[in-house]
């Protein structure tokens, strides 16, 4: 984890390796709750016997799902202390380039590619790039940013 103590330290901080998260699985489970709270339960996501005889030999998580533990990851990779506040505040760009099959471990990895000075806040964007262990295609890379207000 980087940790930053200041909206100076981070605003030294551009181009900054944030190092590389802690393991989640994409187990079934978690792939059949998310298929029923999004109601996007697809074959290709909750059917494991239809799946196993599909493209991918088993079932794959969404990429919304996968996309949605940016939080957790986010929350492993930095730290800023002093920060009243910090909020979700949008997406740059997302890109889904591999599948995540269920079973999987995932791991992110952070930088820093630009600091926005805002009224009281400073609006970091982390590049994160989720890889599943043993794939040489990253899962999905997005542009997070994370604003914080001191």
């Amino acid at each position: 984890m980087s940790i930053f103590t200041s909206a100076d330290h981070l605003r030294q901080a551009k181009g900054a390796d944030l190092g590389t998260s802690s393991t989640i699985e994409m187990s079934q489970a978690r792939i059949d709750q998310f298929a029923v709270v999004t109601n996007d339960e697809q074959w290709i996501h909750v059917d494991t016997k239809r799946a196993a005889q599909g493209p991918f030999g088993t079932t794959i998580a969404h990429g919304f799902l996968t996309l949605s533990l940016l939080a957790p990851f986010l929350s492993d990779l930095i730290e800023v202390q002093g920060a009243t506040s910090s909020i979700n505040y949008g997406l740059n760009r997302v890109r889904f380039s591999a599948t995540v099959p269920s079973g999987s471990a995932l791991r992110a990895q952070g930088r820093i590619l630009d600091i926005v000075d805002r009224t009281g806040a400073v609006d970091v964007v982390v590049e994160v790039t989720i890889s599943v262990k043993g794939s040489d295609k990253p899962a999905c890379v997005a542009e997070s940013i994370i604003r914080y207000t001191f």
